[in-house]
């Protein structure tokens, strides 16, 4: 079978950021798939489950609540290897297009201070596994580390 094209890209280089995954064309629009590296990698401890699940929810909620973007989220999701999540807009975008949004987004998780949207059996199908200080530590790490820091590492990949 031939690789697809997201396990081609050299993980052992591949620096926290915000990267253009790919692009599809889907019924005459674009679909920009980003890749938003929270972790280096092989290199550091992953995203824990109950970290990544609220920041999912969390992030979710906000992206499709955005005055700006929420027409053109398509999905926010969890990578398999908890280093990161993917998100999926309409448009034909590059890296540099979402950084606001993306510094809007971990700053609402950062700062979050309530119930967890959607943390409830009837709306959730593993609703206990939340972590809620541990994903604000995650996005305030993220934010301050990296997404206020961006160079062209952290936006190109490898």
């Amino acid at each position: 079978m031939e690789k697809i094209p997201s396990f081609t890209i050299d993980h052992n280089k591949l620096k926290r950021g915000i990267f253009v995954s790919r692009k599809d064309c889907v019924g005459g629009e674009t679909i920009t798939t980003f890749d938003i590296r929270m972790k280096e990698p092989n290199r550091e401890p992953v995203l824990h489950n109950g970290a990544i699940h609220t920041i999912e929810h969390l992030a979710a909620t906000f992206l499709r609540n955005d005055t700006e973007w929420k027409d053109r989220v398509i999905y926010w999701g969890p990578m398999g290897c908890l280093t990161g999540n993917y998100l999926l807009l309409k448009g034909d975008l590059q890296s540099k297009d979402i950084i606001d949004l993306m510094k809007r987004t971990f700053a609402f998780i950062a700062e979050y201070d309530g119930e967890i949207p959607g943390a409830a059996p009837k709306d959730c199908g593993n609703w206990l596994m939340q972590d809620l200080p541990m994903a604000r530590w995650e996005a305030k790490r993220y934010l301050t580390e990296v997404l206020e820091n961006l160079s062209d590492d952290n936006l190109i990949y490898p």
